[in-house]
């Protein structure tokens, strides 16, 4: 088996297109602002429930509902709009001057605010939907503060041109539908089309979040069985904790609500009542929580709450829990997989009596979540420990495996920290030593996410499709069988024992096989079908194959043909082969992270690099392992100068001291670690 060689030269950039926002018209122009609890149209929308994201603004705040034509006849509203049009241009005085000095400043600076914020979520490569809602407020803003700002409505078109217009629109979409975006021209669109052509997840109606399809799932799942089994090898047990954690209780580890309030959704009123002004449901005002209820960031203030419970004496220690969640972090700006505003994960917590003991569980798991990487998903990782600005909130340590993907990125794949005393002592955990003095619990927690399921695309898919270690694939093995001729009853019987055979052969050899025998679909769209969703290993059998006591092998990827396989040698032939595939993508992947870590680069190189390096263009620069005097100013700088990150402090590299006697290549001072430098999903 040899790896491809592709690289990309053509650099691409993604246009974001702008929805604007239309207005009608009334007779006498008037503009009747759209406030909470306030005046309605029968059309407008409820209001949102009171299950707020922090930092995200409200999609109707501020927007003005303009009242269109009461008169049934359409001609005469158009005369009316003409000669309405016509005398406001001709008067002196601007609809703006009805608004107060206060009410025109207050809309200047909102306007300004709002412009700043789409302009960042541009630089961001927002996509179109997450831009249109605050493009309709800022043209909203614009609207109250002078009307003649914004556009009048376009002419409409005639229904005949309506109809082709969007016949053309529903053949551009049909046949977008299976297309997928080549790397080298897009690398960003190339993902999410795998995606969605192959079935693995897509958008959902509430923004921010995404619905994971039966093939997507099928991934976690494995995932989650193959780590199941070592956490539970580490010592920890599974249970659950509530989705809803007391307000008071996140307040408690001053660190730890720094780093997730603005991320946290919050719901504060326990029940909805209908609008009495018509406008459906709203939050019931006499429900309202004395405490707000956290949909739950992560779990830390609910378990060592509980911890409290739970840990007396040296002998309930070390105490180590596992839970498989759902959690809410609102987003901004989403990547199916890599960042979405509600994940899966699974999030383990340990209580120690020592600190040494904590250190070791967070180490251990990390090593779990490396060896894991490498073997099922065929991914190696770097593994290492955060700088101080990058750690997880309010722990002493966090330690990370960071991945490569094909276009230079990095990707935090798993992450463990070593949490001191600071939960414990939030939580006033304290238990008795075997000398019966009372001390403070060590702890530690850690976690990884669906966001492996983007790590694992990004790795090994190509622009054909999803490429599946087989380790991890739901289905290992495709059968698709050939039939014979309708009439050919001796044919149809021998290839149904031969495939029967065949199936069990496989099966009894622990292989995961599906038989492909939909006679509604073509034989030639079967094998697009799941090669584009990564099935590692195709078998064809027909009515000649079966008489020559063959089939046919068909590989994903690392070999070119089809290979011709006698129907004796099946499950050993298809066992070797899938465990070579297996080892042929771990070599690749590991080739490329070595070729994508550039060494001893100067910090004029890497900038000149990176500045304009963006997660669309293909192959990137890649990573760069340079010495680093530890400074959280320098590191923000360099952030600022061209969006790199610390992935990490490479574990081995800084154990083998690599960074003594060598200068900063930044400050020029005493080096403190080797830093793994790069952009980063």
């Amino acid at each position: 088996m040899h790896m491809p060689s592709i690289r990309g030269a053509r650099r691409a950039w993604l246009g974001l297109a702008v929805t604007t926002a239309s207005l009608a018209m009334t007779r006498a122009f008037r503009l009747v602002p759209a406030v909470a609890g306030r005046a309605r149209t029968s059309t407008s929308t409820p209001p949102s429930p009171s299950f707020v994201g922090g930092g995200i603004v409200r999609g109707s705040g501020g927007r003005a509902i303009i009242a269109g034509p009461s008169s049934s006849s359409a001609a005469a509203f158009r005369r009316r709009r003409h000669r309405t049009t016509r005398f406001m241009s001709q008067t002196a005085e601007s609809p703006a001057a009805a608004l107060s000095d206060e009410r025109k400043a207050e809309l200047e600076s909102g306007i300004k605010e709002k412009g700043d914020a789409i302009r960042k979520m541009k630089e961001e490569e927002a996509s179109k939907d997450e831009l249109a809602p605050h493009v309709a407020e800022l043209l909203a803003l614009k609207a109250e503060l002078d009307p003649s700002s914004v556009s009048p409505p376009k002419k409409k078109k005639k229904k005949g041109q309506q109809q082709q217009q969007k016949q053309k629109q529903n053949q551009a979409d049909d046949a977008e539908s299976d297309y997928i975006t080549p790397r080298s021209e897009n690398y960003s669109r190339w993902y999410n089309d795998v995606i969605r052509v192959c079935d693995l997840a897509e958008t959902s109606p509430v923004r921010g979040c995404m619905v994971i399809k039966p093939w997507g799932m099928s991934l976690w799942d494995r995932v989650r069985d193959d780590l199941d089994a070592r956490i539970k090898r580490h010592g920890a047990e599974n249970a659950y904790f509530p989705l809803l954690i007391p307000k008071s209780f996140l307040s408690k580890e001053a660190e730890h609500v720094d780093g997730f309030a603005k991320e946290c959704a919050v719901v504060t009123h326990h029940r909805l009542t209908a609008d009495p002004e018509g406008g459906g449901l709203i939050a019931d005002p006499e429900a309202e929580l004395e405490d707000p209820l956290i949909v739950r960031p992560t779990s830390e203030t609910m378990i060592w709450n509980m911890f409290k419970k739970w840990i007396v004496s040296h002998r309930d220690l070390p105490l180590k829990v596992n839970q498989w969640a759902n959690v809410m972090r609102w987003e901004m700006r989403t990547r199916p997989f890599l960042r979405t505003s509600e994940f899966l994960w699974q999030e383990g917590h340990t209580a120690h009596a020592t600190a040494e003991g904590a250190v070791q569980d967070s180490k251990d798991m990390l090593d779990q979540y490396a060896d894991m990487c490498e073997k099922l998903l065929a991914m190696p990782v770097v593994k290492g420990a955060k700088s101080p600005s990058e750690r997880f909130a309010g722990a002493e340590e966090t330690f990370t495996i960071e991945a490569l993907m094909q276009n230079g990125w990095a990707l935090q794949s798993g992450t463990s920290h070593f949490l001191g005393q600071s939960f414990g002592k939030a939580f006033d955990v304290t238990f008795q030593d075997a000398e019966g003095k009372q001390q403070d619990v060590w702890g530690t927690s850690w976690g990884v996410s669906t966001r492996l399921i983007g790590a694992l695309i990004m790795t090994h898919s190509d622009d054909a499709g999803l490429v599946l270690p087989p380790k991890v694939a739901p289905v290992q093995v495709v059968v698709v069988p050939i039939p014979p001729k309708k009439n050919d009853e001796q044919g149809i019987m021998a290839l149904k024992a031969a495939l029967d055979k065949l199936v069990a052969d496989l099966k009894g050899a622990g292989l995961k096989v599906k038989v492909d025998d939909r006679d509604y679909v073509r034989n030639g769209a079967k094998y697009f079908e799941w090669e584009r969703k990564g099935v590692p290993l195709r078998i064809e059998l027909g009515p000649r194959d079966v008489k020559g006591g063959v089939c046919v092998f068909k590989y994903r990827v690392g070999s070119e043909g089809k290979e011709t396989v006698a129907l004796n040698d099946v499950s050993t032939e298809a066992v070797e082969g899938l465990d070579s595939l297996q080892e042929y993508l771990l070599d690749a992947a590991k080739e490329r992270l070595a070729a994508g870590i550039n060494m001893m680069a100067s910090y004029d190189q890497m900038r000149e690099a990176l500045e304009a390096d963006e997660a669309s263009e293909y192959e990137g620069p890649g990573l760069y392992l340079v010495p680093w005097k530890c400074d959280a100013a320098n590191e923000e700088k360099i952030k600022e100068e061209c969006k790199a990150t610390i992935r990490c402090y490479p574990a081995d590299v800084n154990k083998a001291g690599m960074a003594e006697g060598k200068k900063c290549f930044y400050s020029g001072e005493d080096a403190t670690h080797m830093a793994l430098f790069g952009r980063a999903f």
